[in-house]
């Protein structure tokens, strides 16, 4: 299978990239709405919920469409500081109106079992995809990611047994290197199904892995293995400052 090749964007600054960001979820969820009547997006935590703030300024969204999961989630309630779904509520869904059982959060009633929190999880996924969905995994239309200084992405971290997994579409980690050691993550198969994969990253405290990421992908860092299966896509929106060590070709923007 042909797995594509990064389409890499960079602004000048982190605002222009909200804004550029904002308009590629529109395009892409306008798409699957024409297409399916319906948009699935996962989200990832970090900084990405507020650059994801430009969108409440944005025209032609049709929240009530949305459907949204998360690319990982830390195994704590739903109001823990270290929840990825309270970090989405207070930097995006408190913006915008997206219908709140239209967001597809953890059972925190299972957070002593791991296995059965992301078999949960991953029943979520099946209850939307596989009636739509004729291949092995599931395609959202749009997964958002962001970078550690690792090289990790989701809960997908350097060196993990996780990272050779083919056949679960959820899996739990016990052992995160990065606190708290328990979350449930998308697989690789998952993410490289995607009908679009978009990393988001800015700063140049980000410049040394991300040039790790693109010049070097024979390293194999985790975020270096998000290659969606053609005619998948894959795009990393940078500011100036992420970009800046990078010799992999950037593309100007355009929709």
């Amino acid at each position: 299978m042909v797995a594509a090749a990064p389409v890499v964007c960079s602004f000048p600054s982190s605002k222009e990239l909200s804004d550029a960001l904002a308009d590629f979820v529109v395009k892409a969820q306008k798409e699957a709405i024409e297409k399916k009547g319906r948009f699935t997006i996962a989200l990832s935590g970090g900084s990405l919920p507020k650059q994801l703030s430009a969108l409440a300024h944005k025209t032609g969204v049709k929240w009530n469409k949305w459907h949204v999961f998360y690319a990982d989630e830390r195994a704590v309630p739903l109001d823990d500081p270290d929840s990825n779904h309270l970090l989405c509520t207070n930097e995006f869904y408190s913006k915008v109106p997206i219908p709140k059982e239209h967001i597809h959060t953890i059972d925190t009633s299972l957070l002593d079992d791991m296995e059965e929190l992301s078999d949960a999880y991953e029943k979520e996924l099946i209850q939307e995809f596989a009636n739509r969905n004729t291949a092995r995994f599931p395609m959202f239309d749009l997964i958002l990611l962001g970078t550690g200084p690792d090289g990790h992405t989701a809960s997908l971290f350097p060196g993990h047994e996780l990272l050779t997994e083919e056949d679960r579409w959820v899996a739990p980690i016990e052992d995160s290197p990065k606190p708290p050691p328990k979350r449930i993550t998308l697989t690789l198969p998952v993410l490289n199904h995607a009908v679009r994969v978009a990393f988001v990253a800015a700063g140049e405290g980000k410049a040394d892995i991300i040039k790790t990421i693109l010049d070097k992908p024979e390293e194999g860092l985790p975020a270096s293995r998000v290659r969606p299966v053609a005619p998948g896509q894959l795009y990393w929106f940078l500011d100036d400052g992420a970009a800046s060590k990078l010799e992999y070709p950037k593309t100007p923007f355009k929709l």
